[in-house]
């Protein structure tokens, strides 16, 4: 049985995860950093460094920035975000922008004032924006998630004092105690009333982006062309309106997602098909909560696992060149099992099953395709709701799925490092 204090840490688990964000969370981060660095430096400026780690260079590259007309790539970030950006916001920095601050940040862009850096760090998530007057400077430093400033310095002096203690956030030691055990009694058991208002808001959001994106107008319109091409069936729908979301906001829809895990593919991913599901087959509200409370804490728990079986503090963080399309497909369709009344041997087997049979998707960064990406996983995952399940040691498999996780976790981290370094080599040097 969940303690109150158990309960009252997976709650606080749900709010820190589950935050709306418009467009895709890497250039929101470097929009965020600009609009607080100019804040600082209390003036537009002269001349701007963005400094990134590859995983971000990575990630901002290919999307188009939302309510920018258009805008790509890493300087185009950074300059909205000092031209109209809201720090207050957060996430949603650039929901206020006008016309005149996009014109303003296309001129920045024309006269070269921004210049970007690569930066060599151990944090996958690092970005260090540097913004100059001939007479000021102002430097904010985000580091491990993407609003978590960990110094801010005008004119070389520090005005965080403790900077990374005072942005410190305990989520991620709150993080330990996940286990698929506690999460299915937490969904069973948990007073809808104290998440409700997170569920019914990620419904809202997510569906909205996703019925957006079944108009066709982003990408190749990958969702209506499934509708259009394939039989009406509920995984294919499920496939089709996740896939929607994804490239209507990779797209540069201005429509907020609730992210999870740091980002909006893996909160539409983990959301949208079980909530298409539901409706396909009138699943009942309270049955379609509980769900969506288990999918998205399985995603967490899959981004965030801490091993103690096989790999110790082994998890796959935020950002790697693991696809996290596979780690929320396979929540979602783990809650499809969880949904239809599914034992917890049963849920496990659609994990199992799933980790057996797409780990290896890369991640080459946040773009267009990714919804292809989400569909494939989808596919995967449902094609995993049987009772069946491959044996122990086939590939990666281990005796239990907790070990399966962390030896998944440990690939996505540790063995895929090398690997990350050489797509984002032949990202940049085939872009120049």
């Amino acid at each position: 049985m969940l303690t109150n204090e158990i309960i009252e840490d997976y709650i606080k688990i749900l709010e820190s995860e589950l935050v709306p964000a418009m467009g895709c969370t890497e250039p929101i981060a470097l929009a965020y950093g600009g609009a607080r660095a100019r804040e600082v430096l209390g003036q537009m400026p002269e001349k701007v460094i963005a400094k990134c780690s590859g995983n971000i260079i990575k990630n901002v590259r290919c999307v188009t920035i939302p309510n920018s007309k258009g805008l790509v790539g890493i300087e185009a970030g950074v300059l909205l975000g000092i031209a109209g950006g809201n720090a207050q916001k957060q996430m949603e920095v650039l929901e206020d922008v006008a016309d005149e601050d996009i014109e303003k940040a296309k001129d920045m862009l024309k006269k070269g004032v921004c210049k970007v850096e690569f930066l060599d760090s151990s944090s996958v998530l690092h970005i260090i924006l540097e913004l100059y007057t001939e007479e000021h400077s102002a430097v904010v430093e985000i580091r491990d998630g993407h609003t978590n400033i960990t110094s801010i310095r005008k004119d070389g002096k520090e005005l965080l004092e403790g900077a990374a203690l005072v942005e410190h956030d305990d989520t991620d030691e709150r993080k330990v105690i996940l286990n698929m055990e506690n999460i299915k009694e937490f969904a069973d058991t948990v007073e809808l009333s104290k998440v409700q208002h997170l569920i019914e808001r990620q419904i809202t959001c997510n569906m909205a982006i996703a019925n957006e994106g079944m108009k066709g107008g982003y990408g190749l319109g990958l969702g209506k062309l499934l509708v259009e091409s394939y039989p009406d069936t509920t995984l294919n729908q499920m496939k089709a309106y996740a896939a929607a979301g994804s490239e209507a906001r990779m797209g540069g829809c201005d429509l907020p997602v609730i992210i999870n895990s740091g980002s909006g593919n893996q909160g539409i991913a983990s959301s949208v098909p079980v909530v298409v599901y539901a409706r396909i087959k009138q699943v009942d509200q309270e049955t379609l909560y509980r769900s969506l409370v288990f999918s998205n804490l399985l995603t967490i728990y899959q981004k965030t696992y801490i091993g103690k079986l096989i790999y110790q503090k082994t998890y796959i963080g935020k950002l790697s060149a693991f696809c996290g399309a596979v780690s929320a497909s396979c929540a979602s369709g783990a809650a499809l099992t969880y949904m239809v009344g599914g034992t917890l041997d049963q849920i496990k087997m659609t994990v199992e099953n799933t980790l057996a049979n797409i780990p290896g998707i890369i991640c080459d960064g946040a773009k267009i395709s990714c919804a292809a990406k989400i569909a494939t996983s989808l596919d995967a995952a449902i094609m995993a709701m049987k009772n069946k399940v491959y044996a122990p040691y086939t590939g990666i498999l281990q005796e239990d799925t907790p070990e399966t996780i962390s030896c998944v976790g440990y690939i996505g981290k540790e063995g895929m490092k090398q690997t990350d370094k050489e797509i984002l080599k032949i990202m940049i040097e085939h872009n120049e």
